[in-house]
């Protein structure tokens, strides 16, 4: 299998000089895109509103009256530098990943860059299934359950109103993001254990209720405080967990018929 490996012995300065390289086409695609995305800062954070503007519509709140505010002269300045440095690491990913897989890809068979690209291509858009999951359906729900909580003045009682500040609201959305982007990975890593025989389908099978209980608690240590929240990410990450031991098994199967044919095969020489 030897001869199926693209790389040629190389000394350690070399592989340093290739390294080198790889970072700063990263580097540079996310550079360039952090530039765009500032320039755009304020629409690309208008558009990440959107979702409270439904959750205030959901609320039988008048959405003329949806505002955002910050407490200190520089927090929108920064909050538009997180909104820009979160779109370019989105935009920059499929150049990051590209120059990853360009400098471990020489150093493996064939057979293993033939089995990786697959997971490099499913990685993001299970994150991009996740992050729409958030923005369309969970944004909304969670604001919602906290517009919910608002105080109308009356007798004996004071006005009570949500005023979200921009930093807060970003951080929210963006915690949310990242948790279910993390989250709906777990079938690829799992997958890539099960071909590399770190894992069995079995053994995931059978550590399922204690999966169950560790969903619960990485879902309230990721998202906001709130059961609505917590609920939303516990169930993926346990439905996920299912499709991830299904496709274990799958891994598992093929890896049987493989090497049955290979039996067959060498009997048959």
């Amino acid at each position: 299998m030897s001869g199926d490996i693209d790389d040629k012995p190389q000394p350690l300065i070399e592989h340093l000089i290739e390294l080198r390289t790889r970072l700063i086409w990263a580097l540079g695609a996310f550079f360039v895109a952090f530039l765009v995305c500032f320039y755009f800062a304020k629409p690309l954070f208008n558009l990440l509103v959107v979702p409270y503007k439904w959750a205030v519509v959901w609320a039988g709140l008048d959405v003329t009256k949806a505002e955002l505010i910050y407490t200190a002269p520089q927090e929108f300045f920064f909050t538009q530098v997180k909104v820009a440095a979160f779109g370019a690491m989105v935009i920059a990913f499929p150049v990051i990943a590209s120059q990853v897989y360009k400098f471990v890809a020489p150093g493996l068979y064939k057979n293993e860059r033939a089995a990786f690209l697959p997971f490099l291509i499913a990685s993001p858009v299970l994150f991009l299934i996740g992050a729409s999951l958030v923005y369309f359906f969970f944004t909304p729900m969670v604001m919602w359950f906290f517009l919910a909580m608002q105080q109308s003045p009356g007798e004996g009682e004071v006005a009570i109103s949500l005023l979200p500040k921009v930093s807060e609201y970003l951080s929210l959305i963006m915690t949310l993001v990242f948790s279910f982007g993390l989250v709906f990975q777990l079938p690829v890593i799992t997958t890539l254990l099960v071909r590399v025989g770190i894992l069995e389908s079995q053994w995931l099978a059978d550590k399922r209720k204690y999966f169950i209980v560790v969903a619960f608690i990485v879902a309230a240590v990721l998202t906001p405080p709130d059961p609505l929240s917590q609920i939303g990410l516990a169930l993926p990450t346990i439905l996920l967990y299912e499709v991830a031991i299904y496709a274990a098994r799958l891994v598992e199967r093929n890896r049987a018929k493989a090497e049955s044919a290979e039996v067959v095969a060498t009997e048959t020489e």
